[in-house]
């Protein structure tokens, strides 16, 4: 039997994840499908909210096991993203599984503790300038780590003016890049947040 997922991020570079949920699936003996719609293209202008994406998947008619939403936590509580991702699925898809996926602020936290990636993505990897990147959980304490990844990533690629202009541009998709290359078993494996999207995934995958 597969396992069908949808993936709901907020925004298409956060389907970097979709790979380790399939990973995660695959070691637990499970094969799954994981499927993230990209709802903007698909007709769904409007489509900003949990519960807009929610009712937009459904109305495409496809089936889905197990429903994953990543929401950041932006200033507010974990517990809070968890409440509010759990009333959408209720109110749009009521019975349907889901676990919410909630890092500390934003997602960006948790790919900015591998600096040998981000160099890599940077299109620099021999590069030898100062990046300051934050150790362990202190990651997790960044007012704005999707600010700082930006800026991260602009300094070690080393470039100036125009070309710097144009690698800026690019930023989804060097995050989208980044969020592939993710270590699960790396620094990010010692952050709470991780751990505990990590353990809501496999205890649903073990129900479903």
């Amino acid at each position: 039997m597969t396992l069908r997922i949808l993936f709901t991020g907020e925004g298409t570079s956060d389907n970097g994840l979709v790979p380790h949920i399939e990973a995660v699936a695959a070691e637990g003996g499970t094969q799954a499908v994981v499927t993230a719609p990209e709802f903007g293209r698909l007709g769904f202008t409007e489509c900003h909210a949990v519960a807009d994406k929610l009712r937009a998947a459904r109305n495409l008619g496809d089936a889905y096991d197990l429903v994953i939403v990543h929401r950041d936590a932006d200033g507010v509580t974990p517990e809070k993203r968890h409440q509010e991702v759990a009333a959408a699925v209720t109110s749009e898809w009521p019975g349907r599984p889901c676990i919410a996926v909630v890092p500390v602020r934003a997602l960006e936290a948790w790919i900015l503790l591998d600096e040998a990636a981000i160099r890599r993505v940077a299109e620099n990897p021999r590069g030898r300038m100062k990046l300051d990147l934050p150790k362990g959980s202190a990651v997790e304490r960044i007012s704005d780590p999707k600010k700082l990844l930006q800026e991260t990533l602009a300094t070690a690629s080393g470039v100036s003016g125009r070309r710097l202009a144009t690698f800026r541009s690019r930023f989804p998709r060097h995050r989208h890049k980044l969020l592939e290359a993710l270590d699960p078993h790396g620094p990010v494996s010692q952050l709470p947040s991780w751990q505990a999207f990590m353990a809501d995934l496999r205890a649903a995958l073990d129900r479903a």
